[in-house]
């Protein structure tokens, strides 16, 4: 069943839950010792704390939320949703270290939500094929697994200093394959039960790209600040998202001549407000009144 509305308040409650559980993941990603014994493995240390996996359980539900967002919309609907995990995220950070959002922070905030509302809005996605032929899917996947390896390797190797944002990016980019995935993985479910899960390819993907995605993203959150990695993950994700949605799965926006110039200018200050977000986050905040 196709509801916009039902797919916005899903994505909403998983935006929510992605905040609290980046902000917990993130606190212990901060005390992984850097000693360079076993436990400084950000992956080991972290599965050692049961923080960690509260967090990880939190994180399960959020994709959860996001599957059903996905059973009632298109992926050009909850993807820019998901992009306010971000404000969410902000506040939910700045309450736990005792700090208060600066007023230009709140700004952005706001600028973001209406970019959001404009694409929802203003763009009213059509469905595509969600189960496209394998045909479709390889180049796809042959270029983005291309481009990440090589992204990593730059982290690893040449821009030490930006690991955190590259590693960001590399996260956002898996989960945009994920989210691509996971609405195949719906609609087979939904069309051919358990069984289509297990003789389609999507669903095997969709695992494996999950794994790999989550630990790219705990060693983006030890590899430095939190406002250096999330923006980056969070916008690559619904970008990539998009461009799959629409080269793959051929879901489109209706919109025509200078609607498409509106469209351009919600996405710009959707990029413009993370990123600002980001750095205002960088700076001195006042502490709170006790």
């Amino acid at each position: 069943m196709q509801s916009n509305l039902l797919a916005v308040l899903f994505a909403l409650a998983s935006a929510l839950t992605i905040a609290w559980g980046t902000v917990v993941r993130h606190r212990i990603a901060l005390r992984t010792p850097k000693d360079g014994t076993l436990r400084s493995s950000p992956l080991l240390n972290a599965m050692m704390t049961p923080m960690w996996w509260a967090g990880m359980s939190t994180a399960m539900l959020a994709y959860f939320l996001q599957t059903v967002a996905l059973g009632f919309g298109t992926l050009l609907v909850v993807q820019p949703v998901l992009v306010l995990s971000l404000m969410f995220t902000l506040p939910l950070s700045a309450r736990f270290n005792g700090y208060r959002l600066r007023k230009a922070e709140i700004s952005w905030a706001l600028l973001l939500t209406v970019a959001v509302g404009i694409m929802i809005i203003l763009g009213r996605p059509l469905p595509g094929n969600p189960h496209p032929p394998l045909d479709r899917w390889i180049p796809a996947l042959l270029i983005g697994a291309a481009v990440m390896g090589v992204m990593w390797l730059m982290a690893q190797y040449v821009l030490k200093r930006d690991k955190a944002l590259i590693l960001g990016l590399v996260t956002g980019a898996l989960f945009g394959y994920v989210a691509v995935m996971s609405k195949a993985a719906v609609d087979i479910f939904i069309n051919q039960g358990i069984l289509g899960l297990i003789f389609n390819w999507e669903g095997y993907g969709l695992i494996l790209t999950a794994v790999f995605g989550t630990v790219v993203q705990q060693y983006s959150f030890n590899a430095g600040e939190l406002q250096k990695s999330l923006p980056a993950m969070t916008i690559a994700e619904p970008i990539v998202a998009f461009s799959l949605g629409y080269l793959v799965l051929g879901e489109k926006f209706q919109v025509v001549d200078w609607e498409w110039i509106a469209m351009s200018a919600a996405l710009l200050v959707m990029i413009i407000a993370t990123v600002a977000l980001s750095r205002t986050s960088t700076l001195p905040a006042s502490p709170k009144s006790q």
